[in-house]
């Protein structure tokens, strides 16, 4: 494994803060300690609790201006709401506004955010298929336009006529894949740069782990380079009591133990949301008003390899938790 610096950034739920709360929070979480911002695309909220949902470009741009760390959309979907000729677009301009600093994280998608445009929903192997071949074109895209030449493309669910980016950063940004599954881990290792995942039991990250390196050598790149970068949600708060209460309220989705991608509207989650109790966030996520608690299970993932993760406090207790995790938890993790 390469020995790349730990960085541990900042995960902005835009489904939980307007957008310019969001850009405080993040410029914040700077000024303690965080390295970076992975602020989430959507176009609902999981819950109606939850109450935002704003444009994530718009977002990463404020904070680039107020901040000097990297930053990307955990993640965003090339395939349904935008052609992904529109999500090269956005990420290009990021880059060359923000040069060095950004990285594009993509997934396959969620009913709640895409099927607002009211296209046929289908099922998962079908929305990754269309993923991998969103990103030939935006990787078709990149590559064109640094050489100064047009890019087309003619397949199964998109049509690029010939084009370029006329605006593009001097290196294209990084392509990270958000995925679960070992199938879609092989393939991402083949075509892009590095993985995103969610906490999970140790042994499953490490399946993905292996393989998504195997992908990596089938291309014939090395794995070491890739960055494997993980978001991991919890929930801390001066009392334990407090902190299970803000997971229950604010983050039901975190005790839901089964697929997510196909419910529509944040109204059916709040229905859903009532079933959820705590021990279902058992293995879940850690909800603890012990930061050495929190650290110690942090630095389990870093010791499987992480070299940057993304916290998301899912408690509405934002700056409280960023002033006590830069003080108490972020010092102490090491790779």
């Amino acid at each position: 494994m390469a020995t790349r610096e730990l960085q541990v950034g900042y995960a902005a739920m835009l489904e939980q803060f307007a957008p310019m709360e969001v850009v405080e929070l993040s410029a914040h979480a700077e000024q303690h300690g965080f390295s970076g911002v992975m602020a989430a695309d959507h176009f609902q909220p999981w819950v109606p609790t939850q109450g935002q949902a704003s444009f994530v470009w718009n977002v990463l741009t404020a904070i680039g201006e107020r901040t000097k760390g990297d930053l990307g959309p955990g993640v965003t979907t090339p395939s349904f709401r935008f052609h992904p000729a529109i999500v090269a677009q956005a990420s290009a301009t990021l880059a060359a506004m923000y040069p060095g600093r950004h990285w594009l994280g993509l997934g396959s998608g969620e009913a709640l955010n895409e099927h607002i445009v009211g296209g046929y929903w289908p099922e998962a192997p079908e929305r990754i298929n269309r993923m991998f071949e969103a990103i030939d074109i935006i990787k078709k895209l990149f590559s064109a336009s640094l050489a100064g030449r047009d890019a087309k493309h003619s397949g199964q669910f998109f049509k690029l006529e010939s084009t370029r980016l006329w605006t593009m950063p001097e290196q294209a940004p990084e392509i990270l894949i958000a995925t679960a599954g070992p199938v879609t881990a092989k393939r991402a290792g083949q075509s892009v740069d590095g993985l995103i995942t969610v906490g999970a039991p140790l042994e499953k990250i490490s399946g993905l782990f292996a393989k998504f390196d195997e992908g990596q050598r089938d291309a014939g790149k090395n794995p070491e380079n890739a960055p494997r970068v993980l978001q991991l949600h919890l929930s801390w708060a001066p009392t334990d009591e407090e902190a299970l209460a803000n997971a229950m309220l604010q983050w039901p989705n975190g005790g839901m133990k089964f697929p997510k991608a196909d419910i529509r509207s944040p109204f059916e989650f709040e229905q859903i949301a009532k079933l959820v109790r705590p021990e279902d966030f058992e293995g879940r996520m850690v909800i603890s008003s012990d930061p050495d608690v929190h650290r110690a299970a942090i630095q389990k993932y870093v010791d499987l390899g992480f070299d940057r993760v993304y916290l998301h406090n899912v408690g509405r207790n934002q700056r409280e938790w960023i002033e006590v995790f830069g003080r108490d938890v972020l010092p102490g993790l090491h790779r």
